[in-house]
């Protein structure tokens, strides 16, 4: 099976290249389930084009880089946010899974028209989590790691998708879109070691049946 992956940003100074990054952890833990993982890169001309030669199964967008219309936005990219939405607008019509990772839940979030607001103590930590329907697939989750800054509320939400998962203090940490195959994760599953099973489940479902 072949995922398209999308990757980060970052602005090199001592070459003066601005480069397309992928955390190596992505590929380690899509070859475990059967995965092959098939790089996005962020200046392509036409996305939608690249992505149907591609024949890929699916599509993840990762985490980095705050989106570009955000004030104050950190390491923003404003050819990978027109890159992913392209990318989200041919999955749409396709019916293609997608999975959101933390930046890439903001993604899906913004191009199906919901807000991000800032949110506190939610960076380079782990915290509790609970479900939301208790006979749901996340109704396994307890705690999750957290790398982001910016996050919603459930009034926040795109009217198209339902919360799963919420923080204790109430941002959403997880949705599902209610007629797509698309998922939102806050958290990280290549971050863990190992990979929690409920991650490594949830990934080989979402792509191998469309479904969660």
């Amino acid at each position: 099976m072949r995922i398209a992956v999308t990757q980060r940003v970052e602005w090199i100074e001592g070459y003066g290249e601005r480069r397309d990054c992928l955390d190596q952890q992505w590929s380690v833990l899509l070859e475990s389930l059967g995965i092959d993982v098939v790089p996005v890169p962020n200046l392509l001309t036409a996305p939608q084009a690249w992505l149907e030669r591609q024949r890929v199964a699916g599509i993840i967008l990762t985490g980095g880089n705050d989106l570009a219309h955000l004030p104050g936005a950190a390491r923003s990219a404003p050819e990978r946010d027109a890159t992913e939405i392209a990318l989200l607008s041919s999955a749409a019509l396709q019916r293609l899974p997608v999975l959101g990772v933390c930046r890439g839940m903001q993604m899906l979030n913004h191009f199906l028209g919901g807000g991000l607001a800032p949110v506190p103590n939610h960076i380079a930590v782990r915290h509790a989590v609970r479900a939301l329907n208790n006979d749901g697939f996340f109704s396994g989750y307890r705690e999750v790691n957290s790398f982001h800054g910016w996050g919603m509320q459930i009034s926040d939400l795109a009217p198209e998708v339902s919360a799963q998962v919420c923080a204790i203090d109430g941002t959403v940490e997880a949705f599902t879109h209610d007629h797509l195959p698309w998922v939102g994760l806050m958290w990280h599953p290549e971050r863990e070691a190992p990979f929690h099973i409920l991650d490594t489940e949830l990934i080989r479902k979402l792509f191998e049946s469309g479904t969660i």
